[in-house]
């Protein structure tokens, strides 16, 4: 017969106890809040669920979604295309998706997503499609504006901005549009870089992007990018992808660049940034085609009549008896370096409409200062999309 002594009863008592408690904090945990105790390993979860922390992360996702889903939109655009010859056309249709930010129904999305439309519908998930107008653009940083032409007969739901300068590597983040045109489709990630430098559709470098894990396909394209909050700290605009399908790499333009530029979108119908007033070339692109005196800086290509480059006396590309005269060459402004396009457009973005700035340029071989006042562009550029 197996005995059992003292000790051990006292042992297999001991034992029982412990595993009553943690059957009880099993139960305690199903029941209501968990609240972390001990170890994990310590703790006993149903088998579906790994991660004690994951139910208040799914509360999030539904709360986040409830809240902002309303005022994420569906925007179609349709635009005629014709043939070079401008005997054939045919209607083309273009799909992406916006935030609606204020009580007057205004949406913002990417310019990308409204560039050249002839006629724009907007959704709101009710099945019902609501005219609207392009308000104002920004090519720049591939922002717009669009206004309902007919508005709700139920409240909207306004998105609410968050602070784009307050974010970490790591935080949670929610995208919410319509891929591939299916409506409302929430995907989750975190933030997996900050600063990144994306390029416009024509060329410009939009500064500080965020990078994003959650899944961003085509038709996601001007969503918000929100945080657990639900605040949008992101317009979500491009993809980083061999296949044009989401590859994890996702960016959106930081909500703080549209802070700043959307008051003027809707008052001026666009963004007046200063300007020189000219085609530039970056001199590393044409150093192997061309022989040119530096290896780097701004080949004025060709200068815009009335600008502040043309009245400064600034000239681009000659025709002449012998053949073509390079345009002058833009190597510094106000002392800073200028070795390329980027370098141009920041310095100039630092200056006010109505500045005057120092470029030196070299011209047939001799370096030389000119003073440039910059000017406001011209006022049908001024005006392509306001009232």
């Amino acid at each position: 017969m197996y005995r059992v002594t003292a000790r051990q009863i006292l042992l297999i008592a001991f034992a029982a106890a412990v595993m009553a408690a943690v059957t009880v904090l099993g139960v305690q945990q199903l029941s209501g809040h968990w609240q972390p105790f001990g170890s994990a390993s310590s703790v006993a979860t149903p088998a579906n669920i790994t991660d004690p922390s994951l139910a208040t992360d799914e509360q999030n996702n539904i709360e986040v979604y409830k809240a902002a889903a309303p005022g994420v939109v569906y925007i179609q655009s349709t635009t005629t295309v014709r043939d070079f010859l401008g005997m054939f056309s045919q209607e083309r249709e273009g799909a992406g998706s916006g935030s609606v930010i204020d009580e007057q129904g205004d949406i913002l999305t990417n310019y990308h997503v409204i560039a050249n439309s002839e006629k724009l519908t907007v959704s709101f998930g009710n099945g019902k499609n609501y005219p609207a107008r392009v308000v104002g653009a920004d090519p720049d940083t591939d922002l717009a504006v669009v206004r309902l032409l007919q508005t709700p007969k139920e409240a909207v739901t306004i998105v609410p901005l968050g602070d784009s300068d307050k974010l970490i590597v790591g935080q949670k983040v929610l995208a919410i549009g319509n891929p591939f045109g299916l409506d409302r489709t929430l995907t989750t990630g975190v933030i997996s870089g900050l600063q990144r430098p994306i390029r416009a559709e024509n060329g410009r470098q939009i500064e500080g992007a965020i990078q994003t894990d959650a899944s961003i396909n085509p038709g996601n394209s001007g969503g918000p990018l929100l945080d657990s909050h639900g605040r949008m700290i992101g317009i979500n605009s491009q993809i980083e992808s061999p296949s044009g399908a989401s590859a994890g790499v996702g960016f959106a333009i930081p909500v703080n660049i549209a802070k700043r530029i959307v008051p003027e979108l809707v008052r001026n119908g666009s963004v007046q940034r200063p300007n020189l007033g000219i085609s530039p070339k970056d001199v590393e692109s044409l150093g192997r085609q061309v022989d040119l005196p530096v290896n780097d800086g701004v080949l004025i290509w060709s200068v815009q009549l009335g600008g502040p480059a043309a009245n400064a006396g600034l000239h681009g590309l000659v025709q002449t008896d012998d053949g073509v005269e390079l345009g002058d060459i833009i190597v510094a402004i106000d002392g800073q370096k200028v070795a390329d396009n980027d370098d141009l457009y920041k310095i100039l973005d630092k200056h006010q409409i109505g500045d005057t700035i120092n470029v030196e340029i070299i011209r047939r071989g001799r370096r030389m200062t000119v003073p440039v006042r910059l000017t406001a562009p011209p006022a049908a550029r001024r005006r392509g999309y306001s009232e």
